[in-house]
């Protein structure tokens, strides 16, 4: 039986022409599978806009070990067509009992919280994203937009479905202010570390 480690590779990026290409999140998919190739990992990879079968999908998060989800953030959220793969990605893995069996809750053990159904576990979650918004616009309370929240918070929507289903979310990383006075390449060349420390590889 092998015992290479797998890591899956989701890019949510939605084209839209003349204005946003997907090249500043193929560059972050790439350098992630880099790191990760060279860290002897099997690569899965899912480009969701190119199309996908609910039931691969499942079996690919069930292979993995590893999870990074890359996307940009359109309108507060990942693009559309993300919500459209959750939804039928996990609504297969829930039917085939492959991600969870029910919501963590009995009625024999009153104690048992919500979203402690989970079968995943022992997998990790990782979301890398490109902001418009300025790294300054979080975690800080006097900020009127955010009001104190952070890049976590702003991506619970996303990393909740992992976690309801038994996968430990780990730090995500983040390419801010891409229009504007970003460090897009700065970026880019530390990416690796943050792999690197969060992974622990």
């Amino acid at each position: 039986m092998s015992t290479t480690k797998k890591v899956l590779l989701i890019n949510t990026h939605l084209t839209y022409p003349n204005w946003s290409e997907g090249t500043l999140n193929a560059s972050f998919h790439q350098k992630a599978k880099e790191f990760f190739q060279a860290n002897n990992f099997e690569i899965l990879e899912t480009k969701v806009e190119n199309g996908y079968d609910a039931i691969e999908e499942v079996e690919k998060h069930i292979d993995a070990d590893i999870i990074v989800l890359q996307t940009p953030i359109n309108w507060f959220g990942a693009p559309w067509i993300y919500k459209k793969y959750v939804d039928e990605v996990f609504n297969s893995g829930l039917q085939n009992a492959k991600f969870l069996t029910g919501d963590g809750r009995t009625r024999e053990d009153v104690t048992k919280q919500y979203g402690t159904g989970g079968k995943l576990l022992g997998k990790q979650f990782m979301v890398c994203s490109t902001w418009n918004a300025p790294k300054a616009s979080f975690d800080d309370s006097g900020q009127v937009l955010f009001e104190g929240r952070s890049t976590a918070d702003a991506l619970i929507q996303i990393t909740s479905n992992y976690r309801f289903c038994g996968v430990e979310v780990v730090a995500d990383y983040n390419c801010f202010d891409i229009f504007k006075d970003g460090d897009i390449a700065g970026d880019l060349d530390y990416y690796p570390e943050h792999l690197k420390r969060v992974f622990k590889l």
